[in-house]
């Protein structure tokens, strides 16, 4: 699997701001530094002092799958988030019908896991208890 190397990235991490380049082996970062050495079966994307962000977290989507899927579904919704730059995201339960049970839960995971271009989990409401 061949390695990317970004280099000349301004990266934005934990409040700083660091000028440097990123190594990725396959889907993970293995280094950081100020300067790489290209190896030559690396791609190489220069970011020219572009800003590199971690991929953000989107805490309340309604992506409305099950039921509602003429307003959006997980593939869709997911593949969306992903362009615009969100890694993970936390579904609401207001599908049809809502997410009440360990059996609806399931079935969203596995939905998801199908479907998903993004790391997920979902909400479950809990009916009133008396």
């Amino acid at each position: 699997m061949q390695n990317t190397l970004i280099k000349n990235a301004r990266i934005v991490n934990e409040g700083k701001v660091i000028e440097s380049d990123v190594l990725i082996k396959g889907q993970r970062i293995e280094k950081i530094a100020r300067s790489i050495k290209v190896n030559p079966t690396d791609h190489v994307v220069e970011a020219n002092g572009l800003y590199l962000l971690p991929g953000m977290i989107d805490d309340q989507v309604h992506f409305r799958e099950p039921g509602l899927t003429h307003k959006g579904n997980i593939f869709s919704e997911s593949r969306a988030a992903v362009a615009g730059g969100i890694t993970s995201y936390m579904e609401m339960p207001n599908v049809s019908p809502s997410t009440t049970t360990i059996e609806a839960l399931e079935h969203k995971f596995g939905l998801a896991s199908q479907n998903s271009f993004a790391n997920y989990s979902f909400y479950l409401v809990l009916p009133k208890i008396t």
